[in-house]
């Protein structure tokens, strides 16, 4: 469930013009954390990161609990990708700046994903929603 809720918050960092178009009053928010988003997006990347290497590891769930599995791993592998576009600065000052062929790859894959990144925020808020349900259904 945590990841789920987690996600939901990704989504909405990731494409805010979609929140303040429902919500103009949220403009204040998202300028609170806007200072932050590099921090937010560093975080969320290493947890997707982990979330990917953990599902691997339990492969063997896939036979049992196929659902919840896939989504384990498509919640950890959307949760990676905006948070590596969402804290792209910060990922590339503490560990890209040391190698000049790692800024390179991660300045090509930030380019490549970087027009996906409303497509991703919008999945991630709809996978974030069905990452709850299914953990209320099918571990609950």
């Amino acid at each position: 469930m945590i990841y789920g809720l987690t996600l939901i918050i990704l989504g909405i960092l990731a494409v805010p013009s979609l929140l303040l178009s429902k919500k103009p009053n949220a403009k204040e928010l998202l300028d609170k954390i806007t200072p932050y988003q590099g921090w937010i997006g560093l975080i969320f990347c290493i947890w997707g990161i982990w979330g990917i290497i953990s599902a691997v590891l339990n492969l063997g769930m896939l036979g049992s609990f196929p659902i919840w599995w896939i989504t384990w791993i498509a919640v950890s592998v959307i949760t990676a990708v905006l948070g590596f576009l969402l804290g792209y600065g910060m990922i590339q000052d503490m560990l890209l700046s040391k190698n000049e062929e790692a800024m390179k790859k991660g300045e090509a894959l930030r380019a490549k994903l970087a027009p996906l990144q409303g497509k991703f925020g919008v999945a991630a808020i709809g996978l974030g929603i069905w990452a709850i349900i299914s953990s209320i259904m099918f571990m609950g």
